[in-house]
């Protein structure tokens, strides 16, 4: 049994929960280290690294999911993990200094990764398995959206909280939005897999045979490839772009939250501009990935430049949409495409996806801290989405050669 697109829906709002408790980490807390606490740019750059690196777990999740015979535990144990992460770290920032609050924020983003491990993970293996083949790539764009939607909703709700911004109104704000998230995650998940009845028996039971059964696929380690450089240009600018509004334009913490959410709100349009177009057969989502990496580099080139911030944020989240709805396509095929291994596979893209931008945010948080020590502050900045923008191009030719050989060997046009 498969679901239908009420059901697709209603589990996709998982993915909100996940999407909004991500965004607090990256945007608003990454903010108040650099900016309200006077923190070195570094700083919330290797605490994000150390929450992506801690989902190198994903395919140990991923393959858990696979063996135990049900992904529901796992998505909504790992959404109360990211919760618990988040409190801590709000508490950490509001009311400890020095060595405790950094031990604090260790242990903190230490547990959000490992609770986005597992029920992102989870979550995207149950949607790919439990969703027919021909409507996998509208479920894959309704996803992302989702996602986004999840962003957009939790920064600028939080953003609305936070007036006037203290340290005890972010105390009260942040475990509101983790109890919320927690509560949307057990109404999508609610009867759900005793519908489609159990999961696959896995075609390996040990996690390393299963690891190199995947890495044997032509198609999955090509793809793995892809995602590795793809995701290491779209998140260069996540950690600087909020300090980059307050330093250079002086919004304050409430405003540059709000900025976050219309970034998203543009990743939003692209979404659906690009699952519409492709859906009417104008252009494929692989070529709309193509075009999603070059107007990413035009948004960053305006912002390094000093043009406008709000134009120019939003030309680099629409950019951002039309990328991501070819990849996560890919992404839901491949996965599905072995039965009893959709776990371990979403496992191994995550993982990729995890290290791409967990080294994203190390680079361009300490490419900052040195530029700044011999550059004036703007071009600091415009360094970073440079350099964002020049990965942006090189992911794009990437794509284009994809899907040249895609037009010789089909396997790896799954997303089309």
């Amino acid at each position: 049994m498969t679901l239908g697109w009420g059901g697709i829906a209603r589990l996709c709002l998982c993915n909100m929960a996940i999407g909004g408790l991500a965004a607090l980490p990256v945007n608003l807390f990454n903010r108040l280290m650099s900016v309200e606490l006077a923190w070195p740019a570094l700083l919330p750059g290797l605490l994000v690294a150390l929450h992506y690196g801690v989902q190198l777990t994903r395919p140990i999740w991923g393959h858990r999911s696979d063996t135990k015979g049900g992904r529901t535990p796992f998505i909504l144990g790992g959404t109360a993990v990211v919760g618990l992460g988040l409190i801590m770290t709000a508490y950490g920032i509001a009311y400890l200094d020095g060595a405790l609050a950094l031990s604090v924020w260790i242990v903190a983003y230490a547990l959000i990764g490992l609770g986005i491990g597992a029920a992102g993970t989870s979550f995207l293996a149950l949607l790919a398995t439990a969703v027919a083949d021909e409507r996998k790539a509208a479920a894959a764009t309704f996803a992302w959206l989702t996602l986004i939607m999840g962003a957009i909703i939790a920064s600028i709700g939080t953003g609305i909280a936070l007036e006037p911004y203290s340290p005890d109104r972010l105390v009260q704000v942040v475990p509101v939005v983790a109890i919320v998230a927690l509560i949307l995650t057990r109404v999508a998940t609610l009867g759900i897999e005793a519908r489609l009845g159990p999961v696959p028996a896995p075609q390996e039971e040990k996690l390393g045979p299963a690891l190199r059964a995947t890495w044997a696929d032509p198609s999955a380690r090509a793809f793995t490839g892809f995602v590795f450089l793809s995701i290491l240009a779209f998140y260069l600018s996540e950690l600087v772009l909020e300090p980059f509004a307050g330093h250079i334009h002086g919004l304050p913490p409430e405003d540059s939250t709000k900025l976050g959410g219309a970034k998203d709100g543009a990743a939003l349009i692209g979404m659906l501009a690009a699952g519409g177009l492709s859906t009417l057969r104008i252009g494929s989502l692989r070529a709309w990935a193509v075009v999603g990496c070059a107007v990413s580099a035009v948004g960053l080139i305006g912002l390094g430049a000093g043009l406008a911030l709000m134009p120019f944020t939003m030309v680099l989240g629409l950019g951002n949409g039309l990328f991501v709805v070819g990849a996560i396509g890919s992404m839901m095929r491949l996965a599905a495409a072995e039965k009893g291994a959709a776990g371990t596979r979403m496992g191994v893209f995550g993982a990729a996806q995890a290290v791409a931008a967990g080294l994203a945010g190390l680079i361009a948080t300490g490419i900052l801290d040195v530029a700044r020590l011999t550059l004036p502050l703007e071009a600091a900045y415009g360094t970073v989405f440079g350099l964002e923008a020049i990965l942006f191009l090189a992911a794009a030719l990437v794509a284009a050669r994809l899907l040249d050989r895609g037009a010789r060997e089909p396997r790896l046009q799954p997303g089309e």
